[in-house]
């Protein structure tokens, strides 16, 4: 399998930013890691060994990236302003600097498919969700869709546009829904063992259902937890279905 790791320094978020890609052909899909992981957790957790078989036939090339979360939503020592700014320009990182490389590197202009799981699911989701005029769908697993509880109390524009249990509610226009409403693929995958709160992805495909944006929720049993073993395998079940 072809990998290759290279990185900038973003001009949005005022530091280097590492990314990695897996494959040499096939559509792109962009990980968000867990928690404060990195580039590399997909890696050392043994998922991109779950789905080497799809990299190796040329079906899918994966690139990931790292996270924020550390200096936004878990900076105990951060002000939500600043956490809810950082957000948003990662949110431009992603979508000014990442996007470019991988249409670059694929030729493929829809853009990738999102995935990640636990805060990487909601990374994933919220890019998604965002921008659905340059994703093709999101794969999120075991995701808290609502992250106003990170800001304590604090509400701004910022906050708002980057919770998708605020802004999907609300939606009512006549570009991003219309897109949301043709999504190629939108698939919320929960357990329901320890660790998983499978309620967060209940919401969320409430909210979907109230919208018209067609979707799967896929609630695995009582003894999937919140665990890598379990990721491993619905992320390898659902690239499955992309093709």
């Amino acid at each position: 399998m072809q990998r290759r790791i290279t990185g900038w320094y973003s001009h949005n978020l005022g530091m280097e930013m590492p990314i990695v890609a897996y494959g040499h052909a096939g559509y792109p899909m962009l990980f968000f890691p867990t928690a404060a992981a990195d580039f590399l957790e997909y890696e050392r957790f043994h998922l991109i060994d779950a789905v080497a078989h799809y990299i190796e036939q040329g079906r899918v090339r994966i690139y990931s990236i790292n996270s924020v979360n550390r200096y936004a939503l878990l900076n105990e020592q951060a002000s939500p302003q600043w956490k809810a700014e950082i957000l948003s320009r990662y949110d431009r990182y992603v979508t000014d600097e990442v996007l470019p490389l991988i249409r670059q590197d694929t030729g493929e202009q829809r853009g990738p498919v999102t995935t990640g799981a636990s805060l990487g699911a909601y990374l994933a989701a919220n890019a998604y969700f965002r921008h659905p005029d340059v994703f093709r769908g999101t794969i999120p697993m075991s995701g808290s869709y609502d992250v106003r509880q990170y800001f304590d109390g604090y509400s701004d524009d910022n906050v708002y546009f980057n919770n998708p249990m605020s802004y999907l509610p609300n939606l009512d226009d006549d570009y991003f829904l219309p897109r949301l409403r043709h999504a190629d693929c939108i698939y919320i995958l929960t357990g329901q063992g320890r660790w998983e709160a499978p309620e967060r992805s209940r919401q969320l495909s409430d909210v979907l259902n109230a919208k018209g944006i067609p979707h799967t929720l896929d609630m695995w049993g009582h003894d999937v937890d919140h665990d890598w073993p379990w990721w491993r395998k619905m992320l390898d079940f659902y690239i499955g279905k992309l093709f």
